[in-house]
């Protein structure tokens, strides 16, 4: 049997997820609207970085909700609230991608809002570095803010999840591992490709100036 994850009392004196998550339990509509009108921006955050397209993050929003308030009778604490919506939010993404794959005229032109990652010696781009300082810097940020994107969208789509919860949302490799129902090893190898794959594709950027 799981252990059941504790939960860190909120600042603001407000319910706690878990609270607000047994009362929705119980038939408490508001509860449940609270939880939605706490975690909304995070979600449509993330499934805008995964589709690129406003009207189909709206769209995954609103599946992961309504998946959420269907399944919540199943929910049972050994996670995180937040990280089970992660979870919902990015199987929904992810099957709205492959829907689209099957119809590629029904893809959207909209970019991605994304903040460029930032890689250290261990694997993330620093653009304060050298690179960033051989061009003038405003052009430089816009044309290297395109790469990213560009770099970021072009990624299977398992590795681009896990690098947009880590690198972009900063969650912990152990809340991605629940989010995503891996094992931690698996989202560090995941993540590492990923790096891997945007470190080249940016070097090819470089390269090229």
């Amino acid at each position: 049997m799981s252990e059941q994850v504790t939960e860190e009392p909120r600042e603001d004196g407000q319910p706690g997820d878990r609270e607000l998550v047994e009362k929705a339990q119980k038939g408490d509509g508001e509860a449940f609207a609270t939880l939605v009108e706490r975690h909304q921006r995070q979600l449509y955050r993330l499934a805008l970085r995964m589709t690129g397209s406003e009207a189909d993050a709206q769209e995954v929003l609103q599946e992961a909700f309504l998946n959420a308030y269907q399944k919540l009778p199943l929910f049972r604490g050994e996670a995180q609230f937040s990280s089970w919506l992660y979870r919902i939010a990015a199987n929904s993404a992810l099957m709205r991608l492959r829907r689209k794959r099957r119809a590629p005229d029904a893809l959207s032109d909209q970019p991605l809002e994304l903040v460029g990652p930032k890689f250290s010696a261990e694997g993330y781009l620093d653009p304060a570095g050298d690179w960033s300082q051989r061009a003038d810097e405003k052009m430089m940020s816009a044309q290297l803010g395109a790469a990213i994107q560009k770099a970021v969208t072009q990624l299977p789509d398992d590795y681009r999840t896990v690098f947009l919860l880590k690198d972009v949302d900063g969650l912990s490799n152990e809340d991605i591992a629940t989010a995503l129902d891996l094992t931690v090893p698996a989202v560090k190898s995941r993540l590492h490709r990923a790096r891997l794959a945007l470190r080249e594709k940016l070097g090819e950027f470089f390269e090229a100036k």
